[in-house]
């Protein structure tokens, strides 16, 4: 069983300890998430155990012919490669067989009279049955079919920020490498892509280490989950669950051992104020003792939980109004004839497939992008924040505090308290230490918490979220999303992030492309779970043979009144139910209306199938009489 070990590791940024004197051990077969806050060494140590970039001390033992596979959030790809290229630049001889097929079949393509290329096809052809190529190269194209991989001829530069990301974890799927490292490989992947590589890693053979912020994705997968937090690593077993249950545990018994040792120091400190005639030579140790624990005094460090408390200006009545917007480039439908009405409170999510005009929207709404027809309207006491997908331009000499300082020094919060600009940044995960620092020695995932912060100091009642999961770790969206239960305003969020969209969301947007929006009142779980029932096959019913007689029954008075309507009745509910789907297609974007259709809807096929049940019951009493 191959393993890879790690002694005594340690890496600093500047002043900064990321992390020091770790150890653990990798063994085939575990399953294990990385967690910890943005800035806190996560990709330093995935570099560190790649080879990408070394640690400054400790050391790494594995065999000779142990691989490691690491899909980077940025993976570097040459922008001159063919897509197929790209995926297949391993060094394993089977990819230099297949690459050299898809070449000479290419060129065969392009010139099938040319006597030489023919030649070299066959010779290509030759070579994939001596290196049983052709069973790699259906695997290849499993994954790329699973990922929703362009066309496999492109060139990479023509790829967008998310076909890359996908380009980059086909790359290292398909090495099959003993140990895989993925960071956030979730970013930019369609729901049943992502519920595809859950089961693919669930029977991969080798070891998988992996960054995500997705705690759906950490349930499914993990049965080990480090964390790095303030320099040391915690283990614990099990998946993101049992993590937040072992990490609550954690911090309770380091408190509980933080009061001990402050108990201890209070006895210690009256005993070395006494008298220095009271104590001999042979109580140094104890003076000794009392040095060290005086050195160690205040060192537990925790990142408990924080609940950020801002007010907020009051929203009126009107927030926004869309009626009958359509947004068209070129021949591409964004959305046609959409209307929606945002009041205070709704709680709005937008999912669905990349490039569908999910970010388009959220543009039009905040005026960056016009409409083609049709209108948006804000209401007057409307004051709007957008988090977008791509930060504003931070100035990297500024430090923190004055970053946040140029917008207000201090807010009030809900209760009218005021707050000052350094209580904000501790509650949002920037210890004192950091509140000096300068941005540009910021992670990038630290300058994104920055930037949120200062949009939520603006104190808006209106909010727009662009894909806020990508950038973001665990515990800033842990209050980011407390943040947004408490918040009064309206919230409108782009998201792939299955957990985030549950905590924040419970009226749904499905952008399906080419125009297609499809409402969803609920959770975002539950409509997987309908979507997935509706494609699974159905399964026969098995009838349970009472073999005694049934006694012969009467109707009641009440049953004979119902038994001479109920076909009646029966009639006029299938009745409705063939007139709604006309109605909502009629009014396919007015989606106010088409809520209240649905909900009626689905109210009458409950009654329906009740009624149809109790025609059952009563029909079978009036034939045995």
């Amino acid at each position: 069983m191959k393993q890879f070990r790690v002694d005594n590791l340690k890496s600093t940024y500047g002043e900064k300890v990321l992390f020091n004197d770790i150890s653990f051990l990798i063994t085939e077969g575990d399953r294990i998430g990385l967690i910890g806050v943005n800035g806190s060494g996560k990709t330093s140590l995935l570099n560190a155990i790649s080879g990408k970039k070394p640690a400054d001390a400790g050391t790494i033992t594995k065999q000779n012919d142990y691989t490691i596979g690491y899909l980077a959030q940025d993976p570097y790809l040459d922008d001159h490669s063919l897509l197929m290229d790209a995926i297949l630049s391993g060094d394993q001889p089977v990819f230099q067989t297949i690459r050299q097929y898809e070449y000479t079949l290419r060129k065969y393509g392009e010139q099938p009279t040319d006597e030489k290329v023919a030649q070299n096809f066959e010779k290509a052809q030759d070579a994939m049955d001596r290196d049983d190529a052709w069973t790699t190269e259906s695997q290849v194209k499993t994954i790329l079919t699973q990922l929703h991989m362009p066309e496999l001829h492109k060139k990479v530069s023509e790829l967008s920020g998310g076909q890359r990301k996908r380009v980059g974890l086909a790359q290292v799927l398909i090495q099959e490498p003993d140990l895989l490292i993925l960071d956030e490989p979730t970013n930019h992947l369609d729901f049943d892509s992502i519920s595809w590589l859950e089961k693919y890693l669930a029977a991969y053979k080798g070891a998988v280490l992996v960054v995500t912020h997705d705690r759906y994705f950490l349930d499914a997968v993990t049965t080990r989950i480090f964390e790095l937090s303030f320099g040391d690593l915690y283990e614990y077993q099990g998946n993101y669950q049992d993590y937040m249950s072992g990490k609550s545990q954690r911090i309770e018994q380091g408190k509980v051992a933080e009061h001990k040792q402050q108990q201890l120091y209070k006895q210690e400190l009256a005993w070395m104020r006494k008298s220095a005639r009271a104590r001999t030579t042979k109580q140094k140790g104890r003076e000794n003792a009392f040095a060290e624990l005086e050195a160690n005094m205040g060192t537990l460090q925790l990142d408990e939980d924080v609940a950020v408390n801002l007010g907020q200006q009051r929203l009126g009545k009107k927030v926004i109004v869309i009626e009958d917007a359509t947004i068209q480039f070129d021949n591409k439908k964004i959305f046609e004839n959409f209307n929606l009405r945002v009041s205070s409170g709704d709680r709005i999510g937008i999912t669905g497939a990349n490039g569908a005009g999910k970010s388009t929207f959220l543009n039009a709404i905040a005026g960056r992008v016009p409409l083609t027809s049709g209108i948006i309207e804000l209401g007057e006491t409307v004051k709007m924040a957008y988090y977008t997908q791509v930060t504003e331009e931070i100035p990297d000499d500024k430090r923190v505090i004055a970053y946040l300082s140029d917008v207000a020094t201090t807010v009030k919060d809900k209760d009218g308290n005021q707050i000052s600009v350094s209580d904000l940044l501790e509650q949002f995960l920037f210890p004192p230490f950091m509140h000096g620092t300068l941005i540009r020695q910021l992670s990038g995932g630290e300058k994104r918490r920055l930037y949120l912060l200062k949009l939520l100091l603006q104190q808006p009642n209106v909010l727009l979220l662009d894909e806020p999961t990508n950038d973001l770790d665990i515990g800033t969206l842990t209050v980011l999303e407390d943040f947004l239960s408490g918040f009064a305003g309206a919230v409108i969020t782009v998201s792939h992030d299955r957990y985030f969209l549950d905590k924040v969301a419970n009226q749904l947007y499905m952008f399906e492309g080419d125009g297609v929006i499809k409402r969803f009142d609920g959770l975002f779980s539950d409509y997987l779970a309908m979507d997935l029932a509706k494609s699974a096959p159905a399964q026969k019913e098995e009838k349970v043979v009472d073999d005694k007689k049934p006694q012969k029954k009467k109707l009641t008075y009440n049953e004979k009144k119902e038994w001479q309507t109920i076909e009646d009745d029966i009639a006029s509910i299938e009745q409705r139910i063939s007139e709604i789907p006309e109605e909502m297609a009629q009014n396919g974007t007015n989606y106010v209306l088409l809520g209240d259709l649905q909900k009626e809807l689905d109210s009458l096929n409950e009654d329906l199938e009740e009624k149809m049940n109790r025609w059952e019951y009563l029909s079978e009493i009036v034939e045995g009489l």
